[in-house]
């Protein structure tokens, strides 16, 4: 049996790489510290889970769901859209469909819009689905380099005049993974024109949307007047609401773009199981905000807890204000690889090289806040005791 030759472009899959490593050392007795995957450890929120149990219970849950989800979740998340963000007049029968989580959704986009020949636009360092997916479909990546000198937001402005010609899709992601980076309305309305120029679908990657700290409140790509016309966001569950494993998430904005979207997912998948649709339901309608906000203030104090420790080691940094992760550079003579190395050889501690996320990701690693505060302790002081220092 032979693969098919577009998976020798695609490298294995960064955490599934991640995982095989931490295997091959717990079985040898390493006691790791895993900071490397950005799987909240904390249980679903309990008023959550009463509806999913009763919801099991319910026969009418058990047949096929609608392909774009039930009418109720449609609603309730154009609701939510309204309550959240102020987007409002938002149609839940062709502006709206549910994901199984993000990243299918994010890969059948591809597929539902890029041919051989055609260019995505891609955040490097960025979400390695982009650029996996981008093979997957037939088309060209053309990276945008984030970089810190600007704020870890892409420079438009270098996008050469032929490849957005030939563009299809430009990928944006904040708050951002990796970089744990923030965008303004101002950059959203330069980034919806630029796509309206062109005739690119502007796709915002808004995983993180809630999780943000010391009282920030990340806005959505589709508050700027007429956004719609070229945007498409995709929310997820999962981070949020610490519901990683259940799978259930929405893209909402243009009409072509949910259209294309639906019209693969019909071919590929059967929806999202719909006593997992009335879970989210429940999570996006009756979660009060002092039950999210006490959701956040865990990953606050973890990453307040990693922050001052790395400082305290010589780091220069200041404390992320979202996302589940501290992007922080590596010392002066290593390389991201070299680091990451180092601290699994010397600290039995496990985090992704910035390089996996792309090119210029390389300097930096990402340290996930998705263990207890007495583990991230227990890093900083691995690391300590190690001789460890920035500088």
């Amino acid at each position: 049996m032979q693969f098919a030759k577009r998976l020798e472009k695609i490298p294995p899959y960064l955490f599934a790489e991640i995982t095989h490593k931490q295997n091959e050392l717990v079985a040898k007795g390493v006691d790791i510290i895993n900071m490397a995957i950005g799987d909240p450890d904390k249980p679903t929120p309990n008023h959550i889970l009463q509806v999913m149990h009763e919801a099991i219970e319910d026969a009418s849950m058990h047949n096929y769901p609608p392909y774009q989800g039930t009418k109720e979740f449609r609603e309730t998340a154009a609701k939510w859209m309204e309550n959240r963000f102020g987007v409002t007049g938002l149609n839940p029968d062709t502006e709206i469909v549910s994901s199984i989580g993000s990243k299918e959704a994010i890969h059948n986009t591809f597929l539902a819009f890029v041919e051989p020949g055609d260019y995505t636009l891609i955040p490097d360092p960025g979400y390695p689905v982009y650029r996996t997916s981008t093979i997957f479909a037939g088309g060209e990546f053309f990276t945008m380099p984030l970089k810190a000198e600007n704020g870890f937001l892409p420079d438009l402005s270098n996008i050469p005049e032929e490849v957005a010609h030939k563009a299809k899709l430009l990928w944006i992601n904040y708050p951002n993974n990796p970089t744990g980076a923030l965008a303004t309305l101002e950059f959203f309305e330069e980034l919806v024109g630029f796509c309206k120029q062109y005739d690119i679908l502007l796709c915002h990657d808004h995983a993180y949307s809630e999780m943000a700290y010391d009282g920030y409140k990340p806005p959505s790509v589709l508050q700027i007047p007429g956004a719609k016309d070229v945007a498409i966001e995709f929310h997820s569950l999962s981070k949020s609401y610490n519901m990683t494993g259940w799978r259930v998430g929405f893209v909402v904005g243009n009409a072509i773009g949910i259209q294309g979207l639906a019209q693969v997912k019909t071919n590929v998948d059967s929806g999202v199981f719909k006593a997992i649709q009335q879970a989210a339901i429940a999570a996006y309608s009756n979660t009060t905000e002092a039950e999210l906000q006490a959701i956040m203030s865990v990953y606050q104090n973890r990453r307040d807890i990693i922050v001052s420790g790395l400082q305290s080691l010589g780091w220069p940094m200041q404390p992320p204000k979202a996302t589940l992760y501290v992007w922080t550079p590596v010392p002066q003579g290593y390389s991201s690889a070299e680091f990451v190395n180092l601290l699994l050889d010397k600290c039995g501690i496990l985090v992704p090289p910035g390089s996996g996320y792309g090119a210029f990701g390389e300097g930096f690693i990402r340290i996930a806040l998705t263990i207890s505060d007495e583990r991230l302790r227990e890093g900083i002081q691995r690391m300590r005791d190690a001789g460890i220092r920035y500088v």
